[in-house]
């Protein structure tokens, strides 16, 4: 099939799951320019012989066609500025990514957040341009203008916005600051924003309280954009995973927000066999008139950075210089080190912990904690301190059980989020090694778990991607394989479809996934990426 469609495709003899979670049914698609323009059988005869030309057509025999995936819970802000083809993205179904998650956007690059962003892109990939870019406004018009082959809508990060007011102040905002802070939020939801996130977990979100949280949450309400957030806790950190949950509901009922429980899953053996509680724990939330929801990633190890994920907070405060200074006191080291020790122990042993890219010894990439400490020659706390000290590498844990996956996924208000990147196997967004998510998550949930382990039926999966996050985000026109929709449309083959990625080998597409429509132009047709770039930046409720 030409990269180049003719302004009509069709697309013919599939098997339409559709989006809504009904059963499946035989039907052609017509697209027209950027529109779905009808859902209907034997369209090929109606149009006749003699029209056909005007059309490209698209034989689905065999396949399953179904709307764009809708990423929920995803990190590209920047990726997709860096390349364009968002490569990972699209080869697996993505049409649409909600980037900005976990309190971290790609703006407002004011005040102290721009060092602090150039800082945590170099120790991603090595970036070290400047971004063009300040508001949401003028990332829309850089991302716009250069192209994009996905679709982006981007939530307004309470972190950077924390971080431009304060920095890393380990204390509550000023009301001048809180001022400067609720100024910066309202100019990004009126700019487009979907709502704000939230990492209550990470610093500098962990140094908010819950009447910040609930403060800020107040304003999203007032646009009826959601508020994402990962958790204060998902084990026993700090407060525990129960009283994480009770903080978001929380805020869900005194803010008036819609509320996202980001990445739901129970981290480290304290808290596995929690997931039926948790869901419980939504389910109440909402039969009393709260709008809360979750995602989640199928995959049984997360990925953060070894500051993030075993420093404690009160130690990240302030400057590097600052972090740096605790390390060189011997009393303040060893009193970092004890908690370093329950963190390991808490993410279930050094032997679990993999470090990605690490510029200062490439050979520690890959490798875990209890294997580095072993070439080290020294104690996992003080191999942790020692990586740290000089650059702050990513760090895969493998820290969740199974069946609180299963759990968590058969809940009807969870949908799938890559947690993701929009990544690419060569230059410079191949640095890593990088979690398998960003490759195979939406493969992954349709394969393993839905026609393969009859832990979700088909529809229900593609239920849980599509229309489900699309009406989280707001998003009227996307989701459905149906009449006025845009033309976000993936076509696979159940036969075929796997995630390929795995933690060893995680650079890999999947298969099975045969083309990806964004709004009515291929980016990906017989399995392999066509370069095209129909995808926009999205504003909200534009």
């Amino acid at each position: 099939m030409s990269t180049q469609p003719k302004k009509k495709i069709l697309i013919t003899g599939g098997k339409v799951v559709d989006g809504s979670g009904n059963p499946w049914f035989y039907s052609d698609v017509l697209i027209d320019g950027d529109t779905i323009a009808e859902v209907s059988r034997n369209l090929k005869d109606k149009i006749g012989k003699d029209n056909q030309s005007e059309y490209e057509v698209i034989d689905a025999t065999g396949k399953i066609v179904c709307p764009g995936f809708v990423d929920i819970h995803s990190h590209s802000d920047a990726e997709v500025y860096i390349d364009g083809t968002a490569r990972s993205s699209v080869m697996q179904g993505i049409t649409t990514e909600i980037a900005g998650n976990c309190g971290d956007s790609a703006f407002p690059l004011v005040g102290y957040f721009p060092e602090r962003y150039a800082k945590h892109m170099y120790e991603l990939y090595g970036w070290e341009e400047e971004f063009p870019w300040k508001t949401l406004d003028e990332y829309v018009d850089v991302v716009n203008s250069q192209g994009v082959s996905v679709n982006i809508g981007l939530l307004a990060g309470h972190a950077s916005i924390r971080t431009a007011v304060s920095d890393y102040a380990d204390r509550d905002l000023t009301e001048e600051e809180y001022k400067e802070a609720e100024r910066l939020l309202r100019e990004a939801l009126e700019q487009g924003a979907f709502g704000m996130s939230m990492g209550l977990y990470y610093a500098p979100g962990s140094y908010a309280t819950t009447k910040e949280a609930i403060r800020f949450s107040k304003i999203v309400a007032e646009y009826d954009g959601f508020v994402s957030c990962h958790l204060r806790d998902e084990a026993d950190y700090n407060i525990g995973i129960l009283a994480a949950y009770q903080e978001m509901l929380t805020v869900a009922r005194e803010s008036g927000a819609r509320v996202q429980i980001s990445h739901m899953k129970c981290v480290g053996p304290s808290t596995w066999g929690y997931a039926d509680i948790l869901v419980r724990m939504v389910e109440d939330a909402r039969k009393r008139g709260f709008d809360v929801a979750g995602d989640q990633y199928p995959y049984l190890a997360a990925c953060s950075s070894i500051i993030g994920s075993l420093i404690p907070r009160w130690a990240q405060a302030g400057t590097k210089q600052d972090f740096l200074d605790r390390l060189r006191d011997p009393e303040t080291r060893e009193k970092i080190k004890r908690e370093v020790i329950r963190n390991l122990r808490r993410r279930g042993g050094a032997e679990r912990l993999f470090i990605g890219r690490y510029p200062p010894e490439p050979e520690y990439a890959g490798k875990s904690i209890a294997q580095i400490s072993e070439m080290m020659g020294l104690d996992y706390a003080e191999t942790t301190l020692r990586l740290v000290e000089p650059f702050n590498p990513q760090l895969v844990t493998y820290s969740m059980q199974e069946d609180d996956l299963k759990v968590i996924m058969q809940a009807p208000f969870v949908m799938v989020g890559s947690d993701g990147r929009a990544l690419r196997p060569e230059g410079i967004l191949a640095s890593g090694p990088p979690h398998p998510r960003s490759y195979g998550s939406f493969p992954r949930v349709l394969s393993k778990y839905a026609i393969n382990g009859n832990v979700l039926s088909l529809e229900e999966a593609v239920r849980k991607m599509t229309s489900l996050p699309a009406a989280r985000a707001n998003l009227k026109d996307r989701g459905l394989v149906r009449r006025g929709f845009k033309a976000d449309i993936v076509v696979f083959d159940p036969v075929t479809i796997n995630d390929n990625a795995t933690f060893d080998n995680p650079r890999l597409y999947p298969t099975g996934i045969d083309y990806v429509l964004v709004n009515g132009v291929p980016v990906v047709a017989e399995g392999k990426h066509t370069e095209a770039k129909p995808g926009t930046v999205l504003r909200h409720n534009a």
